[in-house]
C-alpha cells in the first residue's frame, strides 16, 4: 500500500462534553496522541490543556457547583481506572482513589457538588459495589510546584454492597438517595434506588425475561424513574416507571409522531431534574435524529426536532442549569466534534439548531476525501434481511477489487455511519480496497428480539449470515472474489477466526484483533466481574461447556487455510491475551502464515498512537503480502 498511514492517525477528536453551570465546557480531545482533558469558553474557541499525562483519560465530568471537575484515568490501558478531582481556576489536580488492583467506574456528582458516588470492586473482584465520597474538602495546595497529589483523607464510604456489575446512575435531586443500575447481560438490566442514610435498597424494575433500562434519571418530582426501555416494546422507547406502581409507562416511541409504529429505538436519553428539559436520539438505521424538548406534567411533553449534520450522536448531556445539551457528534467524513443546542430556544419557539463548538484536526487527509457507505440489505439463509454499509474506493477495475469484510465486536453492537475507526477505513479505500460492514443478527439498534438471535446455541447463525454477505460480495461486477479479508476486533476478532474455520475457502486473508480464540479459556480468564455478564448470553461454563468447546475456533484450527494477523494488548482485561498466544501457535504449527503484533502497554483497545501506526503499517504490509 502506497499511502502514508500516518496521515490518517494524526486525525483527532473531541468526545464526551460535560457543561459547568457558567456554559464553559469540558471534554476528552486526543491533539497529543491520547485522550486528555480540554476546557473550552466560546464555540470555536481555542481550547486550553488541563491533563497531560501519557495514559488516557476515560471521561470528564464538571461539578454542579463549577469549581471542579472529575476524570478517571488508567494505567497501559489495563481499565483499572483511578479517579482524579481537577481545579480549572489554578489546574492543580489531586488523586481521589488510589487502589491499582480496584476498577473505579464514574458515577455522578451530588447536587451540590460536595460528593461523588461511583462503583469499584475494592471488596472482591467479582463485584462491583457503590461508593460515597466527601470531596468538598480539596487538601493541602500550599505548594504551586506540587500539580497533583494523592488524597489522605476522607476515604470513600461504602454504602451498597453489589453483586456482579453495578453502576451509578443518577443522583437524587435532595441528595439523599442513588440510582444503581445492576447489567445481568447485554439486554438486561435492572434499577435500584438506594437510601444513603438508611442504606436500604429498594428494586424499581421487577420484570420477567430480557428488558433493558438505559440512561435512567430521575425525573422532575424527585421520584419518579425516566430512562430509555423496551419494557413495553420490542424497541427503546421513552417511559417513565411510577414510584408507587413500579409500571414503566411509555412517554414516547421512538419519533414524537403519534402514529409512528416504533420500530427505531431511542439510544441516547438526557434529563434535567430540575427545569424537566430533555433530550433524546433516536436510532434509525444507525443513523440519529435528535430531539430537544420540555416536561409540562410528570408524562406530558413537548419536543422538537434539532438540525445537525447527518451521523451519528453520542455522550449526549444536559448542564446543571437546564439551559443547554451538549453531544458529540460525527459521520464518516466528520472527526468526532462537540455541538451545543441552546434549549432556551425551545421556550422562545425558535426552530432548535445544534451549534459547533469544536473544531478538531482532519490530520493529513482533508475530510472531502472520504467516502459515504450505501446501505444496502442483503438476504440471508433464513430468508431475513441483514443491514449493512458497502464502501467503493474511488478507481478501480471490474473484477480486480479487493474486498475487507468488516465485522464489529459486541455481540451487541452496531456498525453505524460514525466516525469510528473510519480514518484507517478511508486508508485501505485509497488503496483499492472496497468495506464491507455488516450488521449480522446479534447487532442492536434493530429490536430485542434481532439482538437475540445469535444467544448460545443459535451462535454460529451469525457467521453464517457473514458467509451469505461474501456470497452477496461475489455477485457484485466490481469484486475479486477470490481477494476477501475477513477483519474485525473484539467479538469481531471470535467472528473472524469462527468465519475462517467454518467457512475456510472463502477467505484470501484474516486480521483478528483482541479475538476470542477458545470459548473455555475465555470465560474461565476473562475479569471475574464480566464472567456472569458474558455467560449469560454466551452460554455457561457449568451447563454450555459442551457447546462452547465444539465452537471454539482453536478446536477446528486445522481448517483455517489463509494467512492470519493476530493484534493483542498485553493488559487486556477482557479478552486475555492468551487467547491470541494459543491461536497463533496453533496456526503456526500447521504452517499458515501467522504475524503477531502484541503491545505491553495497552490493554483492549491500542490507545497510543505510535502503537496504532505501527500495527497499522504492519497489517497494511502483511495485506500487501497476501492479498
Amino acid at each position: 500500500m502506497t499511502n502514508d498511514v500516518r496521515r490518517y492517525l494524526t486525525a483527532r477528536g473531541t468526545r464526551g462534553a460535560t457543561i459547568a453551570p457558567n456554559g464553559r465546557l469540558a471534554f476528552r480531545a486526543d491533539t497529543t496522541g491520547t485522550m486528555q482533558v480540554w476546557t473550552l469558553d466560546e464555540p470555536r474557541g481555542w481550547p486550553t490543556q488541563r491533563t497531560f499525562y501519557d495514559e488516557r483519560i476515560s471521561f470528564v465530568s464538571w461539578s454542579p457547583a463549577g469549581d471542579a471537575v472529575a476524570f478517571g484515568k488508567d494505567a497501559g490501558a489495563d481499565e483499572h481506572d483511578q479517579l482524579f478531582r481537577l481545579e480549572p481556576d489554578d489546574g492543580t489536580i489531586e488523586q481521589l482513589t488510589d487502589r491499582p488492583d480496584a476498577i473505579h467506574s464514574w458515577g455522578a456528582w451530588s447536587p451540590a457538588g460536595d460528593r461523588i458516588a461511583f462503583t469499584a470492586n475494592r471488596r472482591d473482584t467479582a463485584n462491583f459495589d457503590v461508593y460515597v465520597m466527601d470531596v468538598a474538602d480539596s487538601g493541602d495546595r500550599s505548594s504551586p510546584d506540587n500539580r497533583e497529589s494523592a488524597r489522605s483523607s476522607d476515604e470513600p464510604r461504602l454504602v451498597y454492597e453489589g453483586n456482579g456489575r453495578t453502576s451509578v446512575a443518577d443522583w437524587s435531586p435532595d441528595g439523599e438517595r442513588l440510582l444503581v443500575g445492576k447489567a445481568h447481560a447485554s439486554s438486561d438490566d435492572d434499577l435500584h434506588v438506594v437510601d444513603l442514610t438508611t442504606g436500604e435498597s429498594r428494586h424499581v424494575t421487577p420484570h420477567e425475561g430480557h428488558v433493558r433500562y438505559s440512561h435512567p434519571t430521575f425525573g422532575p418530582d424527585g421520584d419518579a424513574i425516566y430512562c430509555a426501555s423496551d419494557a413495553n416494546a420490542d424497541t427503546k422507547e421513552l417511559v417513565r416507571i411510577d414510584p408507587e406502581t413500579l409500571e414503566a409507562e411509555t412517554i414516547r416511541s421512538g419519533n414524537p409522531a403519534a402514529s409512528d409504529d416504533g420500530d427505531w429505538s431511542i439510544d441516547q436519553f438526557a434529563l434535567d431534574a430540575e427545569t424537566g428539559r430533555l433530550a433524546y436520539t433516536r436510532n434509525v438505521d444507525g443513523y440519529s435524529e435528535l430531539y430537544v424538548g420540555q416536561f409540562h406534567s410528570s408524562t406530558d411533553v413537548d419536543v422538537a426536532a434539532v438540525e445537525f449534520p447527518d451521523g451519528v450522536v453520542s455522550d449526549l448531556t444536559i448542564g446543571p442549569t437546564g439551559n443547554r445539551a451538549a453531544m458529540t457528534v460525527s459521520s464518516t467524513s466528520l472527526n468526532y466534534s462537540i455541538y451545543v443546542v441552546d434549549l432556551n430556544d425551545v421556550d422562545d419557539g425558535d426552530a432548535p439548531e445544534a451549534e459547533r463548538w469544536t473544531v478538531p484536526s482532519p490530520g493529513g487527509v482533508s475530510l472531502e476525501r472520504y467516502h459515504e457507505p450505501e446501505l444496502i440489505r442483503y438476504e440471508t439463509f433464513d430468508g431475513r434481511e441483514i443491514p449493512a454499509f458497502f464502501t467503493l474506493p474511488d478507481d478501480y477495475e471490474e473484477g480486480e477489487m479487493p474486498v475487507i469484510v468488516d465485522i464489529h465486536g459486541g455481540p451487541h453492537h452496531q456498525r453505524r455511519p460514525s466516525w469510528r475507526n473510519r480514518p484507517i477505513r478511508q486508508y485501505f479505500l485509497d488503496n483499492g480496497y472496497a468495506i464491507f460492514e455488516p450488521n449480522v443478527r446479534g447487532s442492536s439498534g434493530y429490536g430485542r428480539e434481532y439482538a437475540a438471535l445469535d444467544d448460545v446455541e443459535r451462535r454460529m447463525d451469525s457467521v453464517r449470515d457473514v458467509a451469505e454477505g461474501v456470497e452477496w460480495l461475489r455477485d457484485r461486477p466490481e469484486i475479486d472474489g477470490e481477494s476477501i479479508v475477513c477483519y474485525g476486533r473484539s467479538y469481531g476478532g471470535l467472528m473472524v477466526l469462527a468465519c475462517l474455520t467454518e467457512y475456510p475457502d472463502l477467505w484470501a486473508a484474516a486480521v483478528d484483533f483482541v479475538g476470542i480464540a477458545n470459548w473455555i479459556t475465555f470465560l474461565e480468564n476473562t475479569g471475574d466481574y464480566r464472567r456472569s455478564h458474558r455467560e449469560a448470553e454466551y452460554g455457561s461454563l457449568e451447563e454450555d461447556r459442551e457447546f462452547l468447546e465444539s465452537i471454539s475456533p482453536i478446536h477446528r484450527v486445522d481448517r483455517i487455510e489463509c494467512p492470519l494477523f493476530i493484534q493483542h494488548g498485553e493488559n487486556d482485561p477482557r479478552v486475555p491475551v492468551d487467547e491470541a498466544r494459543q491461536i497463533a501457535a496453533a496456526v503456526a504449527e500447521q504452517g499458515t502464515p501467522v504475524e503477531t503484533c502484541l503491545f505491553e502497554d495497552e490493554g483492549h483497545h491500542t490507545t497510543k498512537l505510535e502503537n496504532r501506526v505501527e500495527q497499522f503499517e504492519r497489517i497494511a504490509d502483511f495485506l500487501d503480502e497476501h492479498v
